[in-house]
């Protein structure tokens, strides 16, 4: 397993992009719309996301602000066989809030574990090709 991105919940999503990418030099790595669910995802690092983990900045269209208790989003974590995985999570009574399955408006493959205190942790299937459709 490796640590992939930490996902924020963010307001104005150009703003966080130029905070991230101008002032603390990050580049911005992959960017996509979600019409249907009316989402914005910008992906930005030091390096790229098969080098190292990156933060997610996740833009909720119908959103203008979050406090601080819900702009924590999850950390995720890449697996190579999520279906087992969560087997394993649950035979060892971890609690799996989100059963594997794809992403709204995507093919990935998640699930969505939570620890004792409530923080969300996303377990994400490992693709076979390199083709990032979120």
């Amino acid at each position: 397993m490796r640590i992939l991105h930490t996902m924020l919940r963010v307001s104005d999503l150009e703003a966080s992009i130029e905070f991230y990418t101008q002032i603390m030099g990050m580049k911005l790595l992959r960017r996509r719309d979600n019409e249907e669910y009316r989402y914005t995802l910008a992906f930005v690092g030091y390096q790229e996301e098969s080098e190292g983990a990156v933060l997610e900045l996740t833009h909720n269209w119908d959103v203008n602000e979050y406090d601080l208790g819900t702009g924590y989003g999850h950390i995720a974590l890449e697996v190579n066989d999520i279906y087992a995985t969560c087997l394993i999570i649950e035979n060892q009574k971890g609690k799996i809030t989100r059963a594997p399955g794809p992403v709204k408006g995507g093919k990935t493959v998640i699930a969505f574990v939570e620890d004792p205190d409530g923080y969300k942790i996303e377990l994400i299937e490992k693709k076979a090709d390199s083709n990032d459709d979120l």
